[in-house]
């Protein structure tokens, strides 16, 4: 014990004190801007930045998976798109199954936006405009039928036309599940609004990612005690660039682990250990689900899924074919003798415009903006409560997934970093780059 002593006395005699010092200090240094720069490559740009190399997309098919997912590398580009807006489509997919597809099939969905609801919308936006529609279709069909109609008559019609309009809502729930796609429409708007996917993630997790980068100086600055040690006693100068790719490592590692694990509570020495992300669950759910009730899953966006999404010629189809036989029904006792008068195609003519007239405007009440951002109090309630339900791993992932496979990119930017701090200070301090630096 004696003889430790003895080495250990004469080993802090000989250290230069500040250059020791400088060592943690540099290194907490270098890992704020290992996490802060780490961030800036999660966001920033939101769309690629770079070069294109000709024959890199097709070298690229050949290389290792982990390279080919660099952003821009399998389209033959050298630079740099963010992590985040990247995996845009991907983090649609993930919300979509871990929190979207527990609130029930698309039917179920749509019954919880009380469809009642919706009809008297769409009744009541109709309904202003329903006596020239009835009008003009007759007036282009039928002029001289219509104009011989007596006022009451006609009133009745549109009166009837308006009662059949009412259930085109129903018609729509019963078929929701084969015209609305849920997964396609939130993939679609994440990819199509990348900067969205970006908020996401700032505005639920930004205490955490502050964080995160302020705990790059303290990891920083622990881990380089240990590298003072060891470089100040073998004194070799490539120790030190060496040691800072295993700080730069392990200062990006410790801050995504501060984070995301451990997913589930657990207790060290009596000590609560978890995730700071998981800590804060159903506050985040809250955040997360007032931006998806009011940018990806809105009733304006159901709307224009229902009209111009891939099953749009679904939705006018099957709303044409409601409305015809109610056609019949608005004519009532008169049907008859109105397909007498006119003729059996002429009469069929009829039904058709109103049908095709109809399809487009019983939808638009789905795109008032107004109307929407009552709807959307229901939906974020919703997707808030089956985000808190979510199992702590289900959380983590459901706002992991957008970057953990490059994850090894922020690390292997970290290590970079910390080699380069490293040289830096050797330069600094052991080549004499700056005159009267204090040396080892």
């Amino acid at each position: 014990m004696e003889t430790v002593l003895d080495w250990l006395a004469d080993w802090a005699a000989h250290v230069n004190w500040v250059y020791f010092v400088s060592i943690p200090i540099f290194t907490g240094v270098i890992g704020w801007l290992i996490n802060w720069s780490g961030l800036w490559m999660l966001f920033k740009p939101l769309s690629f930045h770079g070069i294109r190399v000709p024959g890199l997309k097709e070298l690229a098919g050949v290389m290792p998976r982990k390279v080919q997912e660099i952003p821009g590398l399998m389209e033959g580009g050298i630079g740099w798109q963010g992590i985040v807006p990247a995996r845009a489509a991907k983090m649609g997919s993930i919300a979509v199954d871990k929190v979207i597809a527990k609130l029930g099939t698309p039917a179920e969905f749509y019954a919880q936006l009380e469809p009642d609801q919706i009809a008297e919308h769409i009744v009541n936006v109709f309904r202003p405009d329903l006596p020239d529609l009835v009008h003009d279709v007759m007036m282009r069909e039928h002029p001289r039928l219509w104009r011989d109609l007596p006022r009451p008559v006609r009133q009745a019609v549109v009166d009837r036309v308006q009662a059949v309009v009412r259930t085109i809502t129903d018609e729509i729930g019963v078929h929701i599940d084969q015209l609305l796609d849920p997964k396609i429409m939130v993939i679609d708007h994440f990819r199509n609004n990348r900067d969205l996917v970006v908020r996401v993630f700032k505005d639920v997790g930004q205490r955490e990612l502050n964080l995160m980068v302020a705990f790059g100086f303290i990891f920083g600055f622990l881990l380089g005690i240990p590298v003072a040690i060891v470089d100040v006693t073998f004194q070799i100068w490539w120790l030190l660039p060496i040691l800072g790719v295993v700080v730069g490592w392990i200062t990006n590692l410790l801050g995504m682990w501060l984070i995301f694990d451990p997913p589930e509570e657990k207790r060290i020495l009596g000590i609560k250990v978890q995730g700071l992300f998981l800590r804060r669950q159903d506050e985040c759910a809250e955040v997360y689900a007032r931006i998806i009730a009011d940018d990806v899953i809105t009733l304006e966006r159901i709307g224009d899924f229902l009209m111009d999404g891939p099953r749009g010629d679904r939705t006018r189809q099957m709303i044409a074919t409601a409305m015809r036989p109610a056609i019949d029904r608005a004519a009532g006792p008169l049907r008859g003798a109105v397909n007498v008068a006119m003729g059996g195609r002429r009469y069929d003519s009829i039904k058709e415009s109103f049908a095709l007239e109809a399809v487009g405007r019983t939808i638009t009440p789905f795109r008032d903006p107004g109307f929407s951002k009552q709807q959307a109090e229901k939906i974020r309630v919703l997707i808030a409560r089956r985000t808190k339900e979510l199992p702590p791993r289900d959380f983590v992932e459901m706002m992991r997934s957008a970057i953990k496979e490059d994850e090894w990119m922020l690390y292997l930017h970290g290590a970079v970093m910390g080699a380069a701090g490293g040289f830096l200070h050797v330069g600094l301090f052991v080549w004499g780059w700056i005159p009267g630096l204090p040396t080892h």
